[in-house]
């Protein structure tokens, strides 16, 4: 299970860290890591501790609980319901929602109503 968790988390670093158009060495050097570090995390390598898990949140701008999202192994016991998942999902997307512009907002709003529209024609 540990090896599939650090490669899940891997990738999830991964694509936080190309979605802000960072470099492995800029992440490095804000969790005062080096680069190869990085790259062993985003292989799957090499594990995260929760502090530095909890450092590459904070760089990142995400919730911890980001890096849990979509984890199969997740699910042990069905502890968390499906609900509670996606109130946490909910939960980032309205937190970046809420800083955006309101012109980014009004174009991010006309694409989900253009994405509905689409649906509901067919």
């Amino acid at each position: 299970m540990e090896k599939n968790f650090n490669t899940h988390l891997g990738k999830k670093l991964r694509m936080r860290r190309l979605s802000l158009g960072l470099t492995q060495t800029k992440v490095a050097n804000a969790i005062n890591v080096t680069f190869q570090q990085i790259q062993k995390y985003e292989k799957g390598t090499n594990g995260v501790s929760s502090s530095r898990l909890l450092q590459l949140a904070v760089f990142l701008k995400v919730p911890v609980n980001y890096f849990y999202e979509d984890y199969a192994e997740n699910k042990v016991g069905e502890n968390i319901n499906q609900d509670e998942m996606a109130d946490l999902n909910y939960s980032f997307i309205v937190k970046i929602f809420t800083k955006l512009s309101q012109t980014q907002k009004t174009k991010v709003l006309q694409i989900l109503k253009n994405t509905t529209d689409l649906k509901e024609t067919g």
